[in-house]
């Protein structure tokens, strides 16, 4: 997908502000059962084609008018994804300025998940 350079700019921004990790730090998460939140930043058509497994979803649009109703614990961890990395790093950027002390954007996304063949919900 072609960005502009707006957004890019933006996100570069936000990904000075948050702390990152790969795929296969979130699935290492997911395998140890860590206690952590999953939250796919997606919207709803692209969360319907499918999602990384114990995922929550609050698309990017709605994430800030509704953490605090699904996440009212504002030290959990929370990991957050979207398709490559940079909604979810925007998200993680509004979240912080919430209150939110442990959050991270999953860089790479659905995109590296996928790619990496690791298991997906499909509904």
């Amino acid at each position: 997908m072609e960005h502009s350079p707006g957004f890019l700019k933006l996100v570069k921004d936000a990904k000075k502000h948050v702390k990152e990790e790969d795929h296969h730090a979130t699935k290492r998460r997911i395998d140890e059962r860590e206690n952590f939140i999953l939250i796919d930043t997606r919207e709803d058509s692209e969360w319907a084609r499918g999602h990384l497994p114990g995922a929550i979803h609050l698309c990017r649009g709605h994430i800030e008018r509704d953490i605090e109703k699904t996440v009212p614990n504002k030290d959990e961890t929370i990991v957050l994804y979207c398709g490559g990395g940079f909604r979810s790093a925007l998200a993680a950027e509004s979240l912080q300025k919430m209150g939110y002390s442990k959050v991270i954007s999953m860089d790479g996304g659905w995109r590296a998940w996928t790619e990496s063949n690791y298991p997906v919900i499909r509904d």
